[in-house]
């Protein structure tokens, strides 16, 4: 499979037979050249979506109307977006599990919040999550926006994720020795890829904490556009 950053929280995973689009933010994403943007989207199969925030909302209705490509995601978000235009895959909840091909997805809990602003106004967009994405024998944890949590300890049990992309950046998530705790106390990574970092200058601008917080595992800071090979 293929891990491939398109910048902050946004991944594009290719794995068995889809093309997993997480969180495309195309526009205004400081760390991705809008030329290369939709490129870097083509033969998307699914787009997944993890919470309402427009860091991880904007492009996607319009991309999804204007491509075909299905989302999918908590009920509440995946109902206002297809009101603006997407095509809905699957509308589902905490605890669900889709298929995708040969492709599992499952909503887990994150812990964080969910809007979209209409005006001035922010609209509630259901509770915040992350996936575990299960195929090509691999099990990966997109955690979404998030803190440390409890939720991590059944989590890291039941599902045993082999690959986990942690947003780490800080200020509104889990900074990097606070996503190395939990990859540590909570889970058996073999391979952890920072995210939701190196965006703006408010955000962690490497992930050093993280890698020396884990020895035992490989930690791979993403480079844009590049794939990583798991």
């Amino acid at each position: 499979m293929n891990i491939i950053w398109l910048g902050h929280g946004s991944f594009r995973i290719e794995i068995e037979d889809q093309v997993l689009l997480i969180d495309p933010w195309l526009t205004g994403n400081p760390m991705l050249d809008t030329d290369k943007a939709r490129a870097a989207c083509d033969g998307a199969t699914q787009i997944l979506v993890t919470h309402g925030h427009f860091d991880h909302t904007q492009d996607v209705a319009d991309y999804s109307k204007d491509s075909g490509v299905p989302i999918s995601g908590i009920v509440e978000l995946i109902g206002y977006l297809v009101s603006k235009g997407a095509v809905e895959g699957s509308a589902f909840n905490r605890g669900g599990t889709i298929q995708l091909g040969k492709v599992s997805v499952t909503l887990v809990p994150a812990s964080h919040s969910s809007s979209i602003m209409d005006g001035d106004v922010p609209l509630y967009m259901g509770q915040e999550c992350g996936f575990m994405i299960r195929g090509e024998g691999k099990c990966i944890y997109v955690s979404g926006d998030t803190d440390i949590m409890a939720d991590m300890e059944w989590m890291g049990d039941y599902y045993k994720p082999d690959v986990g992309i942690l947003s780490a950046g800080g200020h509104f998530t889990m900074d990097m020795k606070a996503a190395a705790y939990a990859a540590k106390r909570y889970f058996n990574f073999s391979t952890v890829i920072p995210a939701h970092y190196r965006t703006f200058p408010l955000l962690a601008q490497d992930a050093k904490p993280l890698v020396d917080g884990l020895p035992n595992v490989d930690v791979i800071e993403p480079q844009v556009l590049e794939p990583i090979k798991i």
